[in-house]
């Protein structure tokens, strides 16, 4: 019978990748902190309409990529693909409209049905911070200034460019949805089969295309900028010169288009040529109709997402755990005293690891292998004298120790 294996798209991840996983979040959570924003968690599973009313049913998201399911009940639900719709769901139900603004940041696994390649994958990993509650152009870079200072913790913000975009108000957008509809519908046989479907729902989507025919068809689109309103304009001119204010530098990108159909206003990618073709490693956008769409009152949000995946491949090398300790008995007395003394190393704030198996010479190989910093020996003679042996196992020398000193003489061995 053949091993079994993961899930296509799912990884294990094992002690060395779970270090740059816990020093993304951990780090990104400290970020969050400093600007007031409270972490909380959502539920991994929601009722899908949480998903398809906002998502929208025509994104590929939606149509394709969502896991979802009928539970024992009969209910239909869905892995969640996102964490703001769930998030927006989570305030409504928990009657928390009243206390506006509020500053949320997340971090957890998402499910998304697709084809995995470098830093993505079917079981997926975000971070990620909703500000609701604020229509203010001060909201949107309060948001994007986050998202550069996480990466700037990380270290990796020197190697990230910020594309900035609007995607106007709702009067800006159905203009513009027109003029598009006009363009590539002259060219409609031109364009992939998921673009035209697009072009009757949703055709700012196509702008987002990877097929190399839509975006030879996309070169020469119209461009957003022209079909702004003036309160638009206004709120885009703000981001602008409220990111210039605070030293963070933009690059103007005219065809990025969220992925999600309940974006508005900003719109925000910090790319990076360190992963290749998949660059994107922060991005969000302002949201203002969210709220309304999924039944709680119309209230403005601005929020991102990031892959820990792939922030955890551009991190530097985290720093090493704490070497430990070794405990090493050598005869029956010393394997009974094993987990007294080892219990009491630990409440002292030491890493110990116990090492039963073997002759001695075995047994300290085993203890250098685990990079412990020093053994302690537990030989039975020793013990009867109230003594044992400590090693420094980077050394070599060993040297004979009252038990009632251990603590304290272990103290250099950090």
């Amino acid at each position: 019978m053949p091993a079994l294996q993961p899930a296509r798209g799912t990884q294990d991840i094992l002690p060395d990748s779970m270090r740059r996983h816990r020093a993304v979040i951990d780090g990104a959570r400290a970020v969050a902190g400093r600007y007031g924003f409270e972490e909380m968690a959502t539920p991994i599973f929601e009722f899908t309409e949480v998903f398809s009313r906002p998502i929208g049913e025509a994104t590929d998201i939606v149509s394709k990529e969502m896991y979802t399911f009928k539970d024992r009940g009969g209910e239909e639900v869905t892995l969640r693909p996102e964490n703001t719709a769930g998030v927006v769901r989570a305030v409504i139900s928990n009657g928390l409209t009243q206390s506006m603004p509020l500053r949320y940041f997340y971090a957890g696994p998402m499910f998304r049905y697709e084809r995995p390649q470098k830093g993505r994958f079917r079981q997926f990993n975000q971070i990620g911070i909703e500000f609701i509650g604020s229509k203010r152009s001060a909201a949107d870079v309060e948001a994007i200034s986050l998202g550069a200072d996480v990466l700037q913790e990380l270290g990796v913000l020197k190697d990230c460019v910020l594309h900035l975009n609007t995607l106007g108000d709702a009067e800006s957008r159905l203009a513009y949805r027109g003029a598009l509809v006009e363009y590539f519908s002259a060219r409609r046989n031109g364009l992939s089969e998921d673009s035209r479907r697009r072009l009757e729902r949703n055709p700012l989507r196509i702008l987002d295309s990877k097929d190399a025919g839509d975006i030879a068809i996309n070169a020469d689109a119209p461009m957003f900028d022209s079909y702004l309103t003036e309160n638009a304009r206004t709120h885009f001119g703000e981001v602008c010169t409220g990111l210039e204010a605070l030293g963070i530098s933009y690059t103007l990108d005219p065809r990025l288009v969220r992925g999600l159909d309940y974006y508005c206003h900003s719109a925000f990618e910090f790319v990076t040529e360190s992963l290749g073709a998949q660059g994107t490693v922060l991005g969000g956008g302002r949201y203002d109709g969210l709220m309304k769409l999924m039944g709680g009152p119309d209230q403005p949000a601005v929020g991102w997402a990031a892959g820990v995946e792939r922030l955890a491949l551009l991190i530097a090398e985290p720093p090493a755990l704490p070497r430990p300790i070794a405990v090493i008995p050598v005869g029956p007395r010393g394997e009974e005293q094993t987990p007294i003394i080892a219990q009491m190393l630990r409440r002292a704030g030491r890493t110990v690891y116990p090492i039963y198996q073997g002759n001695l010479g075995r047994r300290i190989r085993r203890a250098v292998d685990a990079t412990a910093r020093a053994a302690v020996i537990l030989g039975d003679d020793e013990l009867a004298r109230g003594v044992v042996m400590v090693r420094d196992l980077d050394k070599g020398e060993q040297v004979e120790v009252p038990l009632a000193e251990l603590k304290d003489r272990l103290a250099p061995f950090r």
